[in-house]
């Protein structure tokens, strides 16, 4: 079986790369007096060379200088600047594998440096459980073992072991994952989870592609019908705790995976890994579908207030000229009223020799005609919506319970009046109620 590669090249790379910059390679390979002394103990210059170049590569990036290999020749030109050697010595040093071997040995004598073995592996396994729980990103568990590893100067193995540490942590966190999301199914659950694969009654579509489905434009209809898909969810009664007990990243990916997995494969699957990635689309559907309910309301209460406020400015231009005509009327019938109070003259007269009074009792029932609300906006032509408001509205506050500040405790009580308005009817509308809408409150 192929080993299972959770790191690219690139990664691998970056994870025990050398540093470039000058002030990366002051903070790591400035030699002490103690490192010096050491290092001049050696016979020849290029030993001594040796020597130090592998002291640096045990501190920083933390390996052991391979066979063959050559250092970086910034890190050689630094080592070799404080020996006072040339760094062309190197080539007559990497000659003799027997002496870096050596020199090996005596370092981890000397400083303290600790080999990797399969006891470390098992605690380093240990370890990595609570971050393992938290993210599956092989590239941060493989930084998290190689910083613990250079803290506690165990030589970094090869990077084959640290992506195999990080592939059985990741294995290990699949399993805690599936059985946290599991463990609280009861048959009835199952039953129900299963019956999510199934087609929909009269359909040849699963419920579960049914749950994905976009939700459309933003109209009473797929409001309804969203809210149908919100139901479903909740009527498999999922315990609530499941979303709190696993990290909210691993049921994220979960999700996805679950999401981008054909309703078919999903039989495929082991029990508990079906179950759990059931349970952790239909959380994460559950979140998504409410939110797009509560968008759709936003999107469709927003169309419904622009298209009041283009009725209320299109209503407000067409009588322009016929208000403009009352205005210019009763300003001549208001100078005549002034004129037959100074004069001490009948007003009637004054009034009728403007205009003739049957004319001025018409006048005055199509100024109440042309007259807007007292707030003068356009709040009164949402009036229009209530047919379509009414469409999903009630469904939608029965459907969610609302919380809010005490602050917006009024909002609350709003809602709390409306839900009982839309059980009962007309019959226990408060008196207090405004009257359009206790009108419209009762139409069904």
């Amino acid at each position: 079986m192929p080993r299972r590669e959770l790191l690219t090249a690139a990664q691998r790379e970056a994870l025990l790369a050398f540093p470039d910059e000058e002030e990366n390679l002051l903070q790591h390979y400035v030699l002490s007096v103690r490192d010096l002394a050491a290092a001049r103990q050696h016979r020849g210059d290029h030993n001594r060379l040796g020597f130090a170049v592998q002291l640096c590569y045990l501190r920083y990036p933390g390996r052991v200088l391979a066979e063959n290999e050559t250092p970086p020749a910034a890190v050689l030109g630094m080592v070799a600047a404080q020996l006072q050697v040339q760094s062309a010595l190197w080539d007559e040093y990497a000659q003799r594998d027997e002496t870096r071997r050596e020199h090996l040995i005596e370092l981890q004598h000397l400083y303290g440096f600790q080999p990797f073995t399969s006891r470390k592996y098992r605690e380093i396994a240990q370890g990595l459980i609570p971050l393992a729980d938290r993210t599956h990103q092989a590239m941060v568990l493989a930084r998290c073992v190689i910083e613990q590893l250079r803290s506690e100067q165990v030589i970094i193995p090869p990077l084959t072991v640290i992506e195999r540490l990080c592939a059985e942590a990741i294995t290990r966190a699949e399993r805690r994952l599936y059985r946290k999301l599991t463990r609280g199914l009861d048959e009835s659950h199952r039953t129900a989870l299963d019956n999510v694969l199934g087609s929909r009654l009269n359909t040849k579509q699963s419920t579960l592609a049914w749950l994905r489905q976009a939700p459309g434009a933003a109209n009473p209809r797929n409001i309804v019908e969203h809210i149908e898909r919100l139901k479903a969810i909740r009527s498999v009664a999922l315990p609530q705790e499941f979303a709190r007990n696993v990290h909210q990243n691993h049921l994220l990916r979960l999700a996805r995976e679950g999401a981008q997995t054909p309703t078919n494969d999903f039989r495929d699957l082991a029990n508990e890994r079906r179950y759990a990635t059931l349970v952790a689309v239909l959380l994460e559907t559950s979140a998504t579908i409410t939110d797009e309910i509560l968008e759709l309301n936003d999107r469709l209460l927003g169309s419904l207030f622009a298209k009041a406020k283009r009725q209320f400015e299109s209503s407000f231009q067409d009588a322009g000229r016929a208000i403009n005509n009352k205005v210019r009327l009763y300003a001549k019938i208001g100078q005549a009223l002034i004129d037959a109070k100074t004069s001490q003259s009948d007003p009637f007269l004054a009034i009728e020799s403007i205009v003739p009074w049957e004319r001025f009792i018409e006048t005055v029932a199509e100024a109440e005609q042309l007259a807007q609300s007292e707030d003068f906006d356009y709040l009164g032509f949402l009036g229009d919506s209530y047919p379509q408001l009414r469409r999903y509205l009630p469904t939608l506050l029965e459907t969610f319970d609302f919380k809010a500040t005490p602050a917006a405790q009024d909002v609350l009580d709003a809602v709390s009046a409306l839900r009982q308005w839309n059980r009962d009817g007309r019959r226990n509308v408060p008196d207090s109620a405004p009257r359009a809408f206790v009108r419209r409150s009762g139409r069904s």
